[in-house]
Protein backbone atom coordinates (compact mmCIF):
# COMPACT_ATOMS: atom_id res chain seq x y z
CA UNK A 1 0.00 0.00 0.00
CA UNK A 2 1.28 3.48 -0.86
CA UNK A 3 1.56 6.36 1.60
CA UNK A 4 1.18 10.10 0.95
CA UNK A 5 2.47 13.01 2.98
CA UNK A 6 -0.05 15.47 1.55
CA UNK A 7 -3.43 15.24 -0.19
CA UNK A 8 -4.64 18.02 -2.52
CA UNK A 9 -7.92 18.13 -4.43
CA UNK A 10 -7.12 19.93 -7.69
CA UNK A 11 -9.17 23.10 -8.32
CA UNK A 12 -8.53 23.10 -12.07
CA UNK A 13 -6.58 21.22 -14.71
CA UNK A 14 -3.95 23.95 -14.68
CA UNK A 15 -3.67 23.58 -10.90
CA UNK A 16 -3.15 19.83 -11.30
CA UNK A 17 -0.59 20.44 -14.03
CA UNK A 18 1.42 22.85 -11.86
CA UNK A 19 1.39 20.50 -8.90
CA UNK A 20 2.43 17.58 -11.09
CA UNK A 21 5.69 19.26 -12.15
CA UNK A 22 7.26 18.12 -8.88
CA UNK A 23 8.77 14.65 -8.99
CA UNK A 24 7.25 13.77 -5.62
CA UNK A 25 3.68 14.38 -6.91
CA UNK A 26 1.36 11.58 -8.01
CA UNK A 27 -2.03 12.01 -9.68
CA UNK A 28 -4.95 10.10 -8.22
CA UNK A 29 -7.34 8.88 -10.88
CA UNK A 30 -9.08 5.64 -9.90
CA UNK A 31 -6.22 4.52 -7.67
CA UNK A 32 -6.84 0.83 -8.38
CA UNK A 33 -3.29 0.03 -9.52
CA UNK A 34 -1.64 2.66 -7.32
CA UNK A 35 -2.92 0.97 -4.17
CA UNK A 36 -0.98 -2.17 -5.09
CA UNK A 37 2.36 -0.33 -4.89
CA UNK A 38 4.52 0.59 -1.91
CA UNK A 39 5.37 4.07 -3.11
CA UNK A 40 6.01 6.97 -0.78
CA UNK A 41 4.17 9.87 -2.39
CA UNK A 42 4.94 13.47 -1.47
CA UNK A 43 1.73 15.08 -2.77
CA UNK A 44 -1.29 13.10 -3.93
CA UNK A 45 -3.41 15.16 -6.35
CA UNK A 46 -7.06 14.17 -6.68
CA UNK A 47 -8.69 14.89 -10.08
CA UNK A 48 -12.22 13.85 -9.10
CA UNK A 49 -13.59 17.38 -8.73
CA UNK A 50 -12.81 18.61 -12.26
CA UNK A 51 -15.86 17.30 -14.11
CA UNK A 52 -13.89 14.80 -16.14
CA UNK A 53 -16.28 11.91 -15.53
CA UNK A 54 -18.57 12.51 -18.53
CA UNK A 55 -19.02 11.03 -22.00
CA UNK A 56 -20.16 13.59 -24.59
CA UNK A 57 -21.10 13.05 -28.24
CA UNK A 58 -20.79 15.56 -31.06
CA UNK A 59 -21.38 15.14 -34.76
CA UNK A 60 -17.75 14.18 -35.38
CA UNK A 61 -16.55 12.44 -32.22
CA UNK A 62 -17.05 11.17 -28.69
CA UNK A 63 -15.32 13.12 -25.93
CA UNK A 64 -14.34 10.89 -23.00
CA UNK A 65 -13.25 12.54 -19.76
CA UNK A 66 -10.18 11.11 -18.06
CA UNK A 67 -12.19 10.24 -14.93
CA UNK A 68 -14.78 8.18 -16.83
CA UNK A 69 -14.83 4.72 -15.26
CA UNK A 70 -14.39 1.47 -17.14
CA UNK A 71 -17.92 0.56 -16.11
CA UNK A 72 -19.27 3.70 -17.79
CA UNK A 73 -17.50 2.72 -21.00
CA UNK A 74 -18.83 -0.82 -20.74
CA UNK A 75 -22.44 0.30 -20.33
CA UNK A 76 -22.65 3.42 -22.53
CA UNK A 77 -25.26 2.65 -25.18
CA UNK A 78 -24.39 5.23 -27.84
CA UNK A 79 -20.66 4.56 -27.58
CA UNK A 80 -21.08 0.83 -28.04
CA UNK A 81 -23.61 1.22 -30.84
CA UNK A 82 -21.26 3.51 -32.73
CA UNK A 83 -18.31 1.11 -32.43
CA UNK A 84 -20.00 -2.30 -32.62
CA UNK A 85 -19.69 -3.15 -28.92
CA UNK A 86 -15.95 -2.49 -28.74
CA UNK A 87 -16.07 -0.63 -25.43
CA UNK A 88 -18.00 -3.42 -23.74
CA UNK A 89 -15.70 -6.09 -25.16
CA UNK A 90 -12.47 -4.36 -24.12
CA UNK A 91 -13.61 -3.80 -20.52
CA UNK A 92 -15.84 -6.72 -19.55
CA UNK A 93 -12.97 -9.07 -18.68
CA UNK A 94 -11.14 -6.61 -16.42
CA UNK A 95 -11.18 -8.02 -12.85
CA UNK A 96 -14.80 -7.42 -11.83
CA UNK A 97 -17.64 -4.89 -11.68
CA UNK A 98 -16.45 -3.34 -8.41
CA UNK A 99 -13.02 -2.75 -9.90
CA UNK A 100 -14.46 -1.33 -13.13
CA UNK A 101 -16.60 1.07 -11.10
CA UNK A 102 -13.37 2.59 -9.70
CA UNK A 103 -10.72 2.25 -12.42
CA UNK A 104 -10.68 5.14 -14.87
CA UNK A 105 -9.98 5.66 -18.56
CA UNK A 106 -7.33 8.30 -17.83
CA UNK A 107 -5.52 6.13 -15.32
CA UNK A 108 -5.44 3.23 -17.77
CA UNK A 109 -4.28 5.25 -20.78
CA UNK A 110 -1.80 7.55 -19.00
CA UNK A 111 -0.08 4.57 -17.36
CA UNK A 112 0.33 2.92 -20.78
CA UNK A 113 0.56 -0.50 -19.21
CA UNK A 114 1.78 -3.27 -21.47
CA UNK A 115 -1.24 -5.36 -20.45
CA UNK A 116 -3.79 -2.56 -21.07
CA UNK A 117 -6.89 -3.75 -22.92
CA UNK A 118 -7.99 -0.13 -23.39
CA UNK A 119 -4.79 1.11 -25.01
CA UNK A 120 -4.76 -1.82 -27.44
CA UNK A 121 -8.41 -1.44 -28.44
CA UNK A 122 -8.40 2.36 -28.75
CA UNK A 123 -5.31 2.32 -30.99
CA UNK A 124 -7.45 0.49 -33.54
CA UNK A 125 -9.70 3.58 -33.72
CA UNK A 126 -8.76 7.12 -34.70
CA UNK A 127 -8.22 8.76 -31.32
CA UNK A 128 -6.53 11.78 -29.87
CA UNK A 129 -5.67 12.61 -26.28
CA UNK A 130 -5.85 16.07 -24.75
CA UNK A 131 -2.88 16.94 -22.54
CA UNK A 132 -2.94 20.06 -20.39
CA UNK A 133 0.55 21.10 -21.45
CA UNK A 134 1.01 19.65 -24.93
CA UNK A 135 -2.57 19.98 -26.19
CA UNK A 136 -4.14 17.38 -28.50
CA UNK A 137 -1.91 14.65 -29.90
CA UNK A 138 -2.74 11.35 -31.56
CA UNK A 139 -3.09 8.35 -29.29
CA UNK A 140 -0.55 6.51 -31.46
CA UNK A 141 2.05 9.22 -30.77
CA UNK A 142 1.12 9.36 -27.08
CA UNK A 143 1.53 5.59 -26.71
CA UNK A 144 5.14 5.90 -27.88
CA UNK A 145 6.01 8.86 -25.66
CA UNK A 146 8.08 8.42 -22.49
CA UNK A 147 6.40 9.15 -19.18
CA UNK A 148 6.42 12.84 -18.28
CA UNK A 149 4.68 15.32 -15.96
CA UNK A 150 1.84 16.32 -18.25
CA UNK A 151 -1.79 15.67 -17.29
CA UNK A 152 -4.19 13.68 -19.45
CA UNK A 153 -7.59 15.41 -19.52
CA UNK A 154 -9.68 13.78 -22.26
CA UNK A 155 -9.72 11.20 -25.04
CA UNK A 156 -11.37 12.02 -28.38
CA UNK A 157 -12.71 9.16 -30.48
CA UNK A 158 -13.56 10.05 -34.08
CA UNK A 159 -16.78 8.81 -35.64
CA UNK A 160 -15.49 8.15 -39.15
CA UNK A 161 -17.03 4.80 -40.03
CA UNK A 162 -14.12 2.66 -38.82
CA UNK A 163 -15.34 -0.83 -37.85
CA UNK A 164 -13.41 -2.40 -34.94
CA UNK A 165 -13.12 -5.85 -33.40
CA UNK A 166 -11.24 -6.98 -30.30
CA UNK A 167 -9.86 -10.38 -29.33
CA UNK A 168 -7.90 -11.38 -26.23
CA UNK A 169 -6.61 -14.57 -24.66
CA UNK A 170 -6.62 -15.03 -20.90
CA UNK A 171 -5.62 -17.88 -18.63
CA UNK A 172 -8.68 -17.10 -16.50
CA UNK A 173 -11.75 -14.98 -17.18
CA UNK A 174 -10.77 -11.98 -15.04
CA UNK A 175 -6.98 -12.31 -15.35
CA UNK A 176 -4.76 -9.93 -17.30
CA UNK A 177 -4.54 -10.80 -21.01
CA UNK A 178 -1.85 -13.18 -22.21
CA UNK A 179 -2.10 -11.42 -25.57
CA UNK A 180 -4.58 -9.02 -27.18
CA UNK A 181 -5.26 -8.06 -30.77
CA UNK A 182 -7.51 -5.25 -31.99
CA UNK A 183 -8.31 -4.64 -35.63
CA UNK A 184 -10.43 -2.17 -37.54
CA UNK A 185 -11.50 -1.67 -41.12
CA UNK A 186 -11.97 1.54 -43.10
CA UNK A 187 -12.07 1.95 -46.88
CA UNK A 188 -11.17 -1.69 -47.41
CA UNK A 189 -7.95 -1.58 -45.36
CA UNK A 190 -7.43 -3.23 -41.98
CA UNK A 191 -5.40 -1.80 -39.11
CA UNK A 192 -4.01 -4.34 -36.62
CA UNK A 193 -2.82 -3.59 -33.09
CA UNK A 194 -1.09 -6.11 -30.82
CA UNK A 195 -0.95 -5.64 -27.06
CA UNK A 196 0.14 -7.55 -23.92
CA UNK A 197 3.23 -8.83 -25.75
CA UNK A 198 3.81 -8.06 -22.75
CA UNK A 199 5.07 -4.65 -23.99
CA UNK A 200 2.88 -1.65 -24.82
CA UNK A 201 0.34 -2.11 -27.58
CA UNK A 202 1.62 -1.14 -31.03
CA UNK A 203 0.13 -0.77 -34.49
CA UNK A 204 1.51 -3.12 -37.14
CA UNK A 205 2.93 -0.99 -39.96
CA UNK A 206 1.98 -3.29 -42.81
CA UNK A 207 -0.97 -3.10 -45.25
CA UNK A 208 -3.70 -5.70 -44.91
CA UNK A 209 -6.68 -5.54 -47.29
CA UNK A 210 -10.08 -6.55 -45.97
CA UNK A 211 -10.44 -9.17 -48.70
CA UNK A 212 -7.06 -10.74 -47.92
CA UNK A 213 -6.84 -14.46 -48.51
CA UNK A 214 -4.74 -17.07 -46.75
CA UNK A 215 -1.46 -16.19 -48.50
CA UNK A 216 -1.85 -12.45 -47.89
CA UNK A 217 -2.69 -13.06 -44.24
CA UNK A 218 0.36 -15.28 -43.80
CA UNK A 219 2.58 -12.62 -45.39
CA UNK A 220 1.11 -9.99 -43.07
CA UNK A 221 1.69 -12.18 -40.01
CA UNK A 222 5.30 -12.77 -41.04
CA UNK A 223 5.83 -9.01 -41.29
CA UNK A 224 4.14 -8.54 -37.90
CA UNK A 225 6.47 -11.07 -36.30
CA UNK A 226 9.48 -9.21 -37.68
CA UNK A 227 8.26 -5.80 -36.58
CA UNK A 228 7.10 -6.48 -33.04
CA UNK A 229 8.97 -7.76 -30.01
CA UNK A 230 7.51 -10.49 -27.83
CA UNK A 231 8.71 -11.83 -24.49
CA UNK A 232 7.82 -14.44 -21.93
CA UNK A 233 6.70 -14.00 -18.33
CA UNK A 234 4.71 -15.89 -15.70
CA UNK A 235 1.60 -15.93 -17.92
CA UNK A 236 3.02 -17.19 -21.21
CA UNK A 237 6.19 -17.85 -23.15
CA UNK A 238 7.46 -15.76 -26.04
CA UNK A 239 6.75 -18.59 -28.49
CA UNK A 240 3.16 -18.94 -27.30
CA UNK A 241 2.56 -15.19 -27.60
CA UNK A 242 3.93 -15.17 -31.14
CA UNK A 243 1.61 -18.04 -32.03
CA UNK A 244 -1.37 -16.29 -30.45
CA UNK A 245 -0.65 -13.09 -32.36
CA UNK A 246 -1.12 -14.96 -35.65
CA UNK A 247 -4.22 -16.79 -34.44
CA UNK A 248 -6.00 -13.73 -33.02
CA UNK A 249 -5.13 -11.64 -36.07
CA UNK A 250 -6.75 -14.28 -38.26
CA UNK A 251 -9.85 -14.29 -36.07
CA UNK A 252 -10.11 -10.50 -36.18
CA UNK A 253 -9.82 -10.45 -39.96
CA UNK A 254 -12.44 -13.18 -40.29
CA UNK A 255 -14.83 -11.24 -38.02
CA UNK A 256 -14.40 -8.09 -40.10
CA UNK A 257 -14.92 -10.00 -43.34
CA UNK A 258 -18.12 -11.49 -41.94
CA UNK A 259 -19.33 -7.98 -41.08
Amino acid sequence: MYTAQQYVKAQSLQHAFELNQKRSTTLLAGGCWLRMTRRKVGTLVDLSGLGLDTIEETGEEFVLGAMVTLRQLEQHKALNEAFHGLFKEMTRHIVGVQFRNCATLGGSIAARFGFSDLLCALLALDCQVELVGAGRVSLEAYAKMPYDNDVLARVYVKKNGRRPVYQSMRNAETDLPVLAVAASEKDGQVRVVVGARPARAAIVDEPLPLNAGKDELEAFCAAMQRQLTFAGNMRASEAYRRHLANVLTGRCLAALQEG
